[in-house]
């Protein structure tokens, strides 16, 4: 899996994506649409603050439960406040060198740590392209993260598990990008400078 390596690396490198999405964001953008259907900018921000803590919990505490879990929600006065302090827990969890073959439970199932981050780091690269998108931006995917999730995206996202979570996958040019190929896949229509709602 070459070498931004290990799940919490490619976690890692996928929040600081996403957080560099979040320097276009102004309070103004909060009510914009983005490529998540029905989802404003500042539902997105939640979303990703939410997924986040989830994410921290599983590679510190070893399982993924139902509801809040850190207490520390996303800030509804300021969304990406809310992200910036739950990326940051993040980012400091998956620096802390954890066993990477750790059990993470997830209901009556369990993953290692590595594919619970490999899973993280797909959803944070495509709300940071979606935030991105939403402030008329479009940054592409950093082509390194890209070509490591491209050929993961199909183990993780699979036909039976795409309803309620991705559109179908669109068509991407001739000669797209593997970032370009990534959104496609998880729905969205690449090099698109206008929001459409697609997933």
């Amino acid at each position: 899996m070459a070498s931004l390596t290990s799940g919490l690396q490619l976690l890692a490198t996928a929040v600081r994506y996403a957080l560099a999405s979040t320097e276009l964001v102004a309070a103004p953008l909060l009510s914009r649409p983005t490529p998540c259907a029905g989802w404003d900018l500042e539902l997105l921000l939640d979303h990703v603050s939410e997924s986040a803590d989830v994410m921290h919990h599983a590679i510190t505490a070893g399982r993924v439960g139902l509801g809040p879990l850190s207490g520390n929600g996303p800030t509804k006065r300021d969304p990406v406040g809310g992200l910036h302090e739950q990326t940051t827990r993040l980012l400091a969890a998956c620096a802390a060198g954890r066993p990477t073959h750790r059990a993470v439970a997830i209901g009556d199932r369990a993953l290692t740590t590595s594919m619970v981050a490999i899973a993280g780091a797909l959803e944070l690269t495509v709300h940071g392209w979606d935030i991105s998108v939403a402030c008329d931006a479009c940054r592409p995917v950093p082509p390194d993260l890209a070509a490591i999730l491209l050929p993961l995206a199909p183990l993780l996202i699979t036909a039976a598990a795409r309803p309620g979570l991705f559109a179908d996958p669109v068509s991407a040019p001739t000669d797209a990008s593997a970032g370009d190929q990534l959104v496609a896949f998880l729905g969205r229509q690449p090099r698109h400078p206008a929001v459409t709602p697609t997933a």
